[in-house]
């Protein structure tokens, strides 16, 4: 053989193995799970057949014997009375909204497992309007009131009479100029040094959701780096569109996203070595259940593990993110919307102690309207290039700065800097670790099967035992008088305004609607029930269905 051919082939496998090495260094650094293989887990997705219990199936589905099933009915007719009854206005205007309503047809069908879904909803209603809120509560058509544990979906930090003063407020600030778009109402200066302080950074964008805002923190990323790819982390949200939700639930794959694990080394590897990376995305919440998606009742199928991460070692992740970030010349983005000013003051950058070099912000910043903000540094916020005047990276939006939205969000940050709001971030994270480590020692005493766990005020439920009905907790919680989103007891979010009375009430209602599931025999396993087993157990359903 020649010695030119040999030097051919020797160039080629070296043309060849540096693009397997980073594929193989990037599937590593992917999470086992289906969450952690997004076009795996959209295949997987197509291939699950519907099939729905029936009334005899629904109550069995574990196997149970007949005197666990009698118990399980008489307490299920008992709890479908009660809502029957006691929520009979509100689910009556519900139903006659919901054959027009796509988003409430949705969340209505996937607040639990498919295979229950369709004879909870017929036996139970809630309903999905509310009349009124007044401090923690909130009131339904039939004037029950609820203690509130949706937050929201993460607007309510402060308590809705807050929200209400500052909408009330802000309009008052901004009435003579009204509606008035384009021109901007001077409070919007005001707002952006407030702005500039809280996140250390340069230059603010304002935008009408979260997702915009995130959308425009990529969209600059690839502009000034003139790279491709964004990385999130497995389980992370950052919004509805396309390039942040590569999995189930979006139409078509994201072809320039890298889904990696969180808190992993092999990640930090990819980062260091590949050279397509515009963005590295991080939302802090996921300190709260690592490479986990939001927890949902819809998808709990046998206990949700608990995989909550100490501060600490959070924080010394996102300092390795931090660090690498800096050396690889890869824009840091902290997705803010969700935990800005519910942590700290500053939000998880002042919570962590990391500096991110773009934050979004969103839910409550907008003092209760809606909003979106992106701030970041001079050279990442920059929309066009001086010596190239054809190429820009557009983003407008028609109600982006209305002056509505910019008075409500004006008083917000004015009332943050107040002794009154600072009050309340002292020892915040002491306050609510005692409450979930009390509520919890309550549950263990009991021997209930349900426990806490807490990132401040964000909370999700655990299961210390595998079950296949442990969804219903949620429709049992709303019985005793506490609301929460359709996400069921995935997410509990309180708001800062919760005294400790309040919160008694909470953990006494929370106790006694997990007796009462408990008493209706939904709690019941066989022995040696395991996660592992209720999983094979469900799958073999899955098959016998595609036969």
């Amino acid at each position: 053989m020649s010695t030119k051919l040999l030097a051919l082939l020797a160039g080629a496998a070296v043309f060849t193995a540096r693009p397997l090495r980073d594929r193989l260094q990037l599937s590593r650094a992917k999470h086992r799970s289906l969450t952690g293989h997004a076009r795996l887990a959209r295949r997987v997705a197509r291939l699950v057949p519907y099939y729905g219990f029936g009334e005899q199936a629904f109550f069995a589905s574990d196997g149970a014997p007949a005197d666990v099933v009698a118990r399980r009915r008489a307490g299920f007719a008992r709890l479908a009375d009660h809502y029957r009854t006691r929520f009979a206005a509100t689910a009556e205007l519900t139903d006659t909204v919901i054959d027009a309503v796509s988003d409430l047809q949705f969340t209505s069908a996937y607040r639990v497992p498919f295979q229950y879904s369709r004879f909870v909803r017929e036996q139970l209603k809630p309903g999905a309007f509310a009349r009124s809120s007044s401090g923690v509560t909130i009131t339904d058509l039939d004037d029950n009131r609820f203690f509130d544990l949706t937050g929201s979906y993460g607007v309510n930090v402060f308590g809705y009479d807050f929200y209400k003063e500052c909408i009330e407020a802000g309009v008052d600030r901004v009435r003579d100029l009204g509606p008035v778009l384009g021109p901007y109402h001077p409070v919007l200066a005001e707002n952006v040094e407030h702005l500039r302080r809280i996140s250390g950074l340069d230059e603010v964008s304002f935008h009408m959701s979260g997702t915009e805002a995130v959308m425009q923190a990529v969209r600059l990323a690839r502009y000034h780096t003139n790279r491709s790819h964004l990385v999130r982390f497995c389980g992370a949200y950052h919004g509805w569109w396309g390039d942040v939700q590569p999995g189930v639930g979006n139409p078509l794959p994201a072809r320039e996203t890298y889904t990696l694990e969180d808190m992993n080394e092999a990640s930090l590897r990819v980062l260091r070595r590949r050279r397509d990376i515009a963005c590295v995305l991080v939302n802090p919440l996921q300190a709260l259940h690592p490479n986990r998606a939001a927890p949902g009742d819809s998808s709990l199928v046998a206990a949700r593990p608990s995989g909550t991460v100490s501060r600490e070692a959070y924080a010394r992740w996102l300092r390795s993110l931090r660090d690498v970030c800096t050396d690889r010349g890869i824009p840091l983005v902290f997705d803010e919307v969700f935990t800005g000013f519910r942590l700290a003051p500053g939000g998880a950058q002042e919570y962590f102690g990391v500096r991110a070099d773009l934050v979004t912000y969103g839910k409550t910043l907008g003092g209760g309207l809606p909003v979106g903000v992106l701030c970041g540094r001079h050279e990442l916020m920059k929309r066009y290039r001086e010596d190239r005047p054809a190429d820009i990276c557009f983003a407008r939006g028609t109600f982006n700065s209305h002056p509505y939205v910019m008075g409500a969000m004006n008083e917000f940050l004015r009332r943050l800097d107040t002794p009154r709001v600072r009050a309340v971030y002292r020892d915040l994270e002491g306050v609510w670790e005692a409450r979930a480590m009390a509520l919890n020692e309550r549950l263990r005493a009991e021997a209930l099967p349900v426990a806490f766990a807490a990132l401040s005020s964000i909370w999700t439920t655990l299961y210390t035992q595998p079950s296949r009905y442990h969804w219903l907790l949620q429709y049992y919680l709303r019985a005793e008088g506490l609301a929460l989103s359709w996400v069921g007891t995935g997410r509990l979010i309180f708001s800062l305004d919760y005294t400790e009375q309040d919160f008694e009430a909470v953990a006494e209602r929370i106790v006694a609607a997990a007796r009462a599931m408990r008493e209706d025999g939904w709690w019941w396993q066989p022995a040696g029930a395991t996660a592992g087993t209720i999983r094979k157990r469900i799958f073999r359903e899955l098959l016998a269905q595609r036969r």
